[in-house]
């Protein structure tokens, strides 16, 4: 997700703890949704979709190991009605849909370290949910679907533990009528089309937490953008193809420079998709990234977002973080790689952005805590720019060599895997000859509200 101008939003309560038997666990930034005593080991999904009814019926396989004794099962689903659901290939002997959850009994209960498979069968209208940051989730647009789902619109589509640590293999079945072209997370495996209606299916191979799943129908064209060091193409409406062309014209060029940077880019492949209709953010999906017709403008206008998505494949969707409160793990990163792009085209150094960044910064209240920005600034623009400075207030004092010797050793270490500021700073340390050094950096920086004084020079 990129910068938002301004943030809106409620409080968090605290999650609630699990006990014996029960499976209740939140993130504490949006307690009403993820659920403990289980993880999810694979996700498949066969939907059927009506667009001129807007109509999805769907029918979900979750295969999931229990990580202690279970009477109860739950499962984050909003806004569709449950038909069936079976545990293990029978039917549970009760379930209940309430306030966003399905909560499911199964007979016999569930041992711990044992895997089970839970089958639900569901209809409805979708729609998304409001959500202190606007609208998440399953969204139709003039002519197609666009899946915004960050942080919690996943369940409007399909039944999920709806929580970043919960990353899990994803395959996922669409049909729907055949005028539409259809992107789902993962590879396409296949399409096949009977009569008036074509089913594609997606594979996912790479964990993936469930606010990056995503499905996108539209009216589209397919251009192939490259095939080095990356397979990456565009899918977007025929007209606006020229403007494509060169708004996106240098992507090839970023990801050479992340891959430098970053190392190996994490995913099988690319894809970059144009919605008709105006958006007021792009958007990052594993594998994907979703832009709107108002972010092609054939002048390279959004090219800073173009940059900022991409990243987010290796900052956010490979390295995902445990819990929302490590926000800056994504964001910030993402923004710093935009200005590492910026120099690296010709633009504004990576400095001079920081200086600019941080002049505004200094204009602006000073009551961000980077570590633990509660829910009502998890998407506030100082967070991006304030961990974009961290970042490279950490390389000026590592230097460049061990600066993106840690940033590659970090998306190596954690590739496909969950991620904690706690772990990022343990990585750093290593990398200083004075660990203390970086303790202090990272305390100023992210634990304290006050905005520190820029370091002078480089040593």
């Amino acid at each position: 997700m990129v910068a938002r101008d301004t943030a809106r939003g409620g409080g968090a309560g605290k999650a609630e703890r699990s006990q014996p038997g029960e499976d209740t666990a939140g993130d504490p930034y949006v307690p009403s949704h993820g659920n403990g005593g289980y993880k999810v080991e694979s996700y498949e999904l066969d939907l059927d979709y009506r667009l001129n009814s807007n109509r999805l019926s769907g029918k979900a396989t979750i295969t999931a190991v229990a990580t202690q004794a279970l009477s109860r099962v739950s499962f984050d689903l909003t806004g569709l009605r449950v038909a069936k659901v079976l545990v293990n290939g029978r039917r549970a002997s009760r379930y209940a849909h309430r306030n966003g959850k399905l909560h499911i009994w199964p007979s016999p209960a569930l041992s711990e370290g044992s895997e089970f498979v839970v089958d639900v069968q569901y209809s409805g209208n979708p729609a998304p949910v409001d959500s202190p940051w606007g609208e998440l989730g399953w969204e139709e647009l003039t002519e197609g679907v666009i899946v915004a789902s960050q942080p919690s619109g996943a369940a409007t589509w399909f039944p999920c533990n709806d929580h970043p640590s919960d990353k899990a293999h994803y395959r996922i079945t669409i049909t729907t009528d055949s005028p539409y072209h259809v992107v789902a997370n993962g590879r396409l495996v296949s399409r096949r089309t009977k009569a008036s209606r074509t089913s594609w299916v997606f594979d996912q191979a790479a964990p993936m937490a469930t606010y990056l799943a995503t499905v996108q129908i539209g009216r589209y064209d397919v251009v192939e953008l490259a095939t080095s060091p990356v397979t990456m193409r565009g899918v977007l409406p025929s007209s606006q193809m020229r403007d494509f062309r060169s708004d996106f014209g240098r992507q090839q060029d970023m990801m050479r420079l992340f891959v430098k940077l970053f190392g190996p880019y994490p995913f099988g492949g690319y894809t970059v998709v144009v919605t008709d209709d105006p958006l007021e953010i792009p958007l990052e999906a594993q594998g994907i990234s979703v832009f709107g017709s108002n972010h092609v403008d054939g002048r390279r206008g959004a090219e800073r977002l173009v940059a900022h998505e991409l990243a987010h494949q290796w900052f956010g969707n490979s390295l995902t973080p445990s819990r929302w409160q490590d926000i800056w793990l994504n964001e910030g990163f993402a923004c710093y790689a935009e200005w590492l792009w910026s120099e690296e085209s010709g633009g504004l150094t990576a400095s001079q952005q920081v200086s600019k960044a941080y002049s505004r910064l200094r204009g602006l209240d000073e009551d961000l805590l980077l570590s633990d920005p509660g829910p009502d600034l998890m998407f506030d623009d100082r967070l991006y720019k304030r961990g974009a400075i961290t970042l490279h207030v950490l390389r000026l004092h590592l230097g460049d060599d061990a600066f993106f010797e840690l940033l590659r050793t970090w998306t190596r270490t954690h590739r496909h895997g969950s991620v904690t500021t706690e772990d990022f700073i343990a990585l750093a340390e290593t990398f200083s000859p004075e660990p203390y050094d970086i303790q202090a950096l990272f305390a100023v920086w992210l634990d304290a509200t006050d905005l520190p004084a820029l370091p002078r020079r480089r040593r």
